[in-house]
């Protein structure tokens, strides 16, 4: 048997053992999270929407051996000086789990699964999550290798979509993956995972996602995508992506395209680089072609929401120009709750139109207009207002 047959037979093992309560909410395809809030109270995501089960631990004490085996079992530690275990495994769902006192209600966990297999564009269009004209213009915006931000909360579908989009990176370019925690699963030709090291129980051996993109820009990279930009490391990329790595793609944790920006902002400001506000705020507008924003709407869907390209400059007082290409509208709901909308072209040509026609790609002028209801709407709010 091969070492890696062997540690899928370990954490079968292991999750029978300490994790019998939940095992088989972790079998069903359909679940897509466990919540677990201390040993009587579990809770499941199923579809989109979040239900409690009747599933329980016997005690606290089972939950935190629970919680101790699965650390072990992936090299961390998990005590009273290190309350947080945050890690990926080997099945390639994600754990993250925080001991008493820090967490009050008991022992809290949360295990994020992920689908098998690699998701495409035709599963998103199948799940109404984009339609059939925004996944043409997205494949567009990576043909031309623009510069794309995936914006969106947590459990929003950031990471889906992020693989849906490297894996139509043309199979001619190499492509440098960087993660905290490995969960991305590009399919292309020439692909390499990087994933972050945490240091040792000395404090000592950590290799951040900032050194990862660092040695990534030696290593010959076409494209560069981190899975999550949630530190410093956004200088970093938004470095790359002015220096020659175009088509170049992240995610960040914002309910906006403009709140993405100033989250990557934010985020850039965080290291000792000292770099002025200004001259960061210039550097995000000149790298960043386009946001895609989803979101996880109250009836369980997730839904791309907005396609909006940023304009390479900021205003006088220092804004981003942001406007929207595609753009989700609700139009009302049924009567079991499920959301009713389209999601549309809202009459706004991208500025990189000329690319498009000289690459005789097949979207034209005419597919970016608005739907005559739209602006009817857009008219009748003028009025209103």
């Amino acid at each position: 048997m091969s070492g890696s047959g062997q540690s899928s037979s370990v954490f079968d093992d292991s999750i029978r053992t300490f994790l019998g309560p939940i095992s088989d909410f972790l079998e069903d395809d359909s679940i897509s999270e466990v919540m677990i809030n201390g040993p009587k109270e579990i809770f499941i995501e199923r579809r989109g929407l979040i239900e409690k089960t009747d599933a329980t631990f016997r005690d606290e004490q089972s939950l935190i051996a629970a919680v101790r085996n699965i650390a072990q079992f992936v090299g961390r530690t998990i005590d009273e000086n290190n309350p947080v275990l945050d890690a990926r495994l080997p099945n390639g769902s994600r754990v993250c789990a925080v001991l008493p006192p820090c967490s009050r209600k008991g022992t809290t966990i949360s295990i994020r699964k992920f689908s098998k297999g690699s998701p495409t564009f035709v599963d998103l269009i199948n799940r109404a999550s984009i339609t059939k004209e925004a996944a043409r213009f997205l494949d567009v915006c990576i043909y031309l290798a623009k510069n794309t931000i995936i914006s969106g909360g947590t459990g929003s579908g950031k990471t889906t979509l992020l693989n849906v989009l490297g894996s139509r990176i043309p199979n001619n370019q190499r492509v440098l993956v960087i993660e905290d925690s490995s969960e991305l699963k590009i399919n292309t030709d020439h692909v390499v995972f990087f994933e972050a090291k945490h240091p040792d129980k000395e404090g000592n051996g950590a290799v951040t996602i900032r050194d990862l993109i660092k040695a990534a820009l030696r290593l010959r990279p076409d494209r560069i995508v981190v899975g999550e930009v949630r530190g410093p490391e956004a200088l970093d990329l938004i470095s790359a992506m002015n220096t020659g790595h175009g088509g170049s793609m992240g995610t960040a944790h914002a309910n906006t395209p403009y709140d993405a920006l100033v989250r990557l902002e934010t985020l850039a400001m965080m290291g000792e680089s000292n770099v002025p506000p200004a001259a960061i705020r210039r550097q995000i507008a000149s790298a960043i072609d386009l946001v895609v924003q989803i979101k996880r709407l109250s009836d369980g869907s997730r839904k791309v929401t907005h396609i909006s390209e940023v304009i390479s400059e900021v205003d006088e007082f220092g804004r981003y120009s942001i406007r929207d290409i595609f753009k989700f509208i609700q139009r009302g709901r049924t009567q079991d709750g499920k959301i009713v909308g389209e999601m549309i072209p809202v009459g706004n040509l991208p500025t990189f139109m000329s690319e498009i026609e000289t690459n005789r790609l097949p979207f034209t002028r005419a597919m970016f207009a608005a739907p005559d209801w739209y602006l009817q709407m857009k008219d009748k709010a003028k009025e209103a207002a």
